[in-house]
């Protein structure tokens, strides 16, 4: 997306206004803004930081693609050379100060923004889930008001219990996540569904998994809370200024069939990984804070030959994520 585009589209997602329901919200708020607001209340407002993932560390290197990818999507991203690319890690939660280790700092998010030759860019936004909980952005506003609504003195069933019972996803997704032992050795996944268009103009849907080249470390619950607050985002750096961070990035290929529009949903395994291409990071940004703060990634921030899905999620994080900005801003 060129940035007039980008400007464009943040525009919209700040400005849009869409009646819906929610407890204790204005009825003029939109989904993002009401997602946004049950956010603060789980977690508080910290200026200047995300209203989610709010801890995370910013690197930075380039990704080199595979001439399998080529063959797959036209965009300039696949045709070579390499393209600098910006990464961010991330803890769960909006709390800044969280310890890495812990839960609740779970899913750990990926974010990319890629730089094209002509001046556009390319955002991946990634977590570790296997899948995402819920299908819709008002689905996701519920469950965290749910969660914002049960507190230990709440009797049982408590709404995040009577949330979880109706949604099964929530427990399958949050129930497979772990805490790696770097940044650099956890596997993280794009819940939703895109498309590629080739140079024919054929469209084949995927979603996006990306790989450590290192190998995949977890720590059990005992460890990661033996570990210091900072662990991931200290030893990240360390890594990346001792020898090159590498990750493969694969697009699972649906099939007939497959559902494209709900996230909750994931393809069989079985289904085909096409190797697109390698991303490596050489070096940490200096000022990760200032960095970060600047940085928004938008998972509709594409270029030809990717194209969004019919999943209704993507334009819902692409208005919650303008939301955010536009406040720490």
């Amino acid at each position: 997306m060129h940035p007039k585009t980008y400007t464009r589209a943040l525009a919209l997602g700040l400005a849009l206004v869409v009646s819906a329901p929610g407890a204790g919200f204005a009825q003029d708020a939109t989904t993002a803004e009401q997602t946004v607001d049950a956010m603060n209340k789980l977690w508080g407002r910290h200026p200047g930081l995300r209203a989610n993932h709010a801890k995370g560390v910013v690197l930075q290197g380039s990704f080199t693609p595979t001439p399998e990818a080529a063959k797959l999507s036209k965009a300039s991203l696949f045709a070579g050379p390499a393209v600098t690319v910006t990464v961010r890690f991330s803890d769960g939660t909006g709390l800044p100060t969280i310890a890495d280790g812990a839960k609740e700092a779970r899913p750990h998010g990926f974010s990319a923004k890629f730089k094209l030759a002509d001046g556009g860019e390319v955002d991946m936004v990634l977590n570790s889930l296997p899948h995402f909980p819920v299908a819709t952005g008002e689905e996701f506003r519920d469950l965290l008001v749910a969660i914002s609504q049960s507190g230990p003195d709440v009797p049982s069933p408590k709404p995040v219990e009577t949330f979880r019972a109706s949604h099964p996803a929530v427990a399958a997704a949050v129930g497979a996540l772990t805490t790696p032992e770097s940044f650099a050795r956890q596997a993280y996944n794009g819940v939703n569904a895109f498309v590629f268009v080739d140079a024919a103009g054929k469209r084949q849907a995927f979603r996006w998994r990306v790989e450590p080249v290192a190998g995949i470390a977890t720590l059990n619950a005992e460890e990661a809370g033996k570990r210091p607050a900072n662990f991931l985002q200290e030893e990240i750096v360390a890594r990346v200024a001792k020898e090159p961070v590498a990750f493969r990035f694969l697009a699972q290929l649906a099939e007939p069939g497959d559902p494209t529009h709900d996230a909750t949903k994931p393809w069989p395994k079985e289904r085909r990984m096409v190797e697109m291409g390698t991303l490596t990071l050489t070096q940490a940004v200096p000022d990760s804070a200032s960095a970060e703060k600047a940085l928004l990634f938008l998972p509709n921030a594409l270029t030809d030959g990717i194209e969004v899905s019919d999943d209704p999620l993507i334009d819902a994080r692409v208005q919650a994520y303008a939301v955010s900005f536009g406040r720490r801003q």
